[in-house]
């Protein structure tokens, strides 16, 4: 080798393999992974406070959802978060719910509350508090039977089991 080649080689890198494409595989495998986790949990997972069933029933201070706004919650099936919520509409009533829809369900993406409506995440379609348990099917929340007895909203444990069907990852 001549000197001059040898002085040069002294401050040439030795060329680096291109990782580009193990790189953004890794980076594409790390964001399905994210994204499949994150479907199977449900992006519902922790949003509400959890509440027990005791003797079959879930029971609620009628005060505690009295003052116009919806209140969610959630029921615990096994290993499926079921979301409800439980509202006193204008008329008086006290109305409950589970957090979804007959379509828009595989969304996952529930109800808030704007004035006295409740808005479909999903679909941004509205429902008057006033319509709640009373009109089913399509896009309305999916009626939920309670009853109000001595100032305590109680709701059956069977009923929001039924509803785990619209919060499985195998649903319907």
């Amino acid at each position: 080798m001549s000197q001059h080649n040898a002085k040069q080689a002294q401050f040439v890198q030795p060329q680096k393999k291109k990782n580009l494409p193990v790189i953004f595989g890794a980076a594409l495998g790390l964001t399905a992974l994210v994204l499949l986790a994150w479907n199977i949990l449900g992006s519902e997972s922790g949003r509400y406070p959890t509440i027990k069933a005791v003797q079959g029933q879930v029971v609620i201070s009628a005060a505690e959802v009295s003052d116009g706004k919806a209140h969610f919650f959630t029921y615990r099936n096994g290993d499926t978060n079921v979301n409800f919520l439980v509202v006193k509409s204008l008329d008086g009533q006290i109305r409950a719910a589970i957090d979804s829809c007959v379509v828009c369900y595989r969304g996952r993406m529930g109800y808030r509350q704007e004035g006295d409506y409740m808005v479909c995440n999903k679909c941004n379609r509205k429902f008057h508090t006033n319509l709640i348990n009373d009109v089913q099917g399509g896009c309305n929340p999916v009626p939920l039977a309670r009853l109000v007895n001595g100032g305590q909203v109680v709701i059956r444990e069977s009923d929001l089991i039924q509803g785990a069907m619209y919060f499985s990852t195998n649903p319907l």
